[in-house]
């Protein structure tokens, strides 16, 4: 995104660039204060006070500048969201490419992490770049496109609880609003920031004492986490710890307002929490406020057939309400229609256990990217694997 573009719903917000930051921007209103009111960053660093962003803002001065940042900036200039366009009908390539790992087990900078403790959550950046929860390396590690080695992003300096470690992370988000990663760092029980830029080495805690396992971000930048021990879900405003209970939390269970294992996560424009209740081998809609959630996908007892899931994991959700979700039991991605459990369709996988192309060997952690080309992150086989729409 370019200076200025615009970058939300609201008339007058634009993209003010981060100075020292690549690609990267903040989406706030353009007349907050006079170009008088403005003063520039610290030199050498881009340091700014508390509450102030260091921008380029060329319109006003020819250095970056300290440019306000409301508390209810969120809520003053609602971002864009950027949705793939997918068909109803689409279909994808049936062999996968490997965007990342594919060379065994193991901590090398190509490699991701095996065994018990293989790769788990994903999430694919505008630009392709596909960011990974490696769970037994204790790293978040990402690849650009067409790299065949990736770069550590967060942890990687063994396992541990200091805020420059990670323990066993599950999931990962990008926040774009502050440039930031938010992972889900299970073992440690805690949901951390992580800054992108440059020169970053450790993380900021958000949420602890947490049994955080899948992580989203609506549209209003509220946090939602699932907390696989507990049996719920919740929903943070960042920078407040204070949480609102969205899904579960009436103990472990398969009644409609129950989970059993929650994983991962997806929240809709409309605030409505889609979540995969995987040892109850279905998936869950709940609505903003419900005090029980509605079946959307699965929930015929634990099976095979089409209209049945097996542990659930990776979901998502398109503009048009179809449900993605990878089933790790079934090594397939099956495709559920909007409102009707039984029209089902295979688009990935399916064909047992294994390391072919056109197989998976227990699928985790599933995205798109902007082009609606699918990732799925095949644990057991240790590779991320993409599917280009057809």
């Amino acid at each position: 995104m370019a200076q200025y573009d615009r970058c939300s719903t609201t008339n007058g917000c634009a993209c003010f660039l981060i100075a020292g930051a690549t690609n990267f921007g903040l989406c706030s209103y353009q007349y907050l204060v006079e170009c008088s009111q403005l003063t520039p960053c610290e030199n050498s660093t881009n340091l700014c006070p508390r509450d102030y962003e260091c921008v380029h803002h060329p319109r006003c001065h020819d250095v970056p500048i300290c440019y306000p940042v409301r508390a209810d900036n969120a809520e003053l200039c609602p971002p864009i969201l950027v949705m793939p366009n997918i068909p109803a009908n689409a279909r994808w390539t049936q062999n996968g490419v490997t965007v990342a790992g594919g060379h065994g087990a193991g901590s090398a900078i190509n490699q991701l992490s095996g065994g018990w403790f293989g790769a788990c959550g994903l999430f694919v950046d505008d630009d392709q770049t596909v960011f990974i929860a490696d769970i037994g390396n204790h790293r978040i590690i990402q690849w650009k496109k067409g790299d065949t080695n990736g770069q550590v992003a967060a942890g990687g300096k063994n396992e541990g609880s200091g805020l420059d470690q990670l323990r066993y992370p599950s999931d990962v988000l990008i926040d774009k609003e502050t440039d930031s990663l938010i992972i889900c760092d299970r073992d440690n029980r805690r949901v951390i920031q992580w800054s992108r830029r440059r020169g970053t080495m450790q993380g900021e805690i958000l949420v602890d004492n947490i049994d955080c396992y899948g992580l989203a971000m609506g549209l209003q930048r509220y946090l939602y986490v699932s907390d696989y021990r507990k049996h719920e879900v919740r929903r943070y405003q960042l920078g407040d710890k204070n949480s609102t209970l969205v899904a579960g939390g009436n103990g472990q269970g398969a009644g409609l307002n129950q989970l059993n294992e929650p994983r991962y996560l997806f929240v809709d424009r409309q605030q409505n929490v889609y979540v995969s209740d995987r040892d109850n081998h279905r998936v869950m809609k709940w609505t903003k406020g419900a005090k029980e959630g509605v079946l959307v996908a699965g929930g015929q007892g634990h099976g095979n057939a089409l209209t049945q899931l097996s542990f659930p994991q990776g979901l998502f959700v398109d503009a048009l309400g179809t449900i993605y979700v990878a089933e790790e039991g079934n090594e397939r991605v099956t495709r559920w229609a909007q409102g009707d459990k039984k029209q089902v369709t295979v688009v990935a996988g399916g064909n047992g256990s294994g390391a072919g192309p056109n197989q998976f060997y227990h699928p985790l952690g599933l995205s798109f990217d902007r082009h609606a080309n699918l990732y799925v992150v095949d644990w057991a086989n240790v590779r991320v694997q993409r599917y280009s729409l057809e």
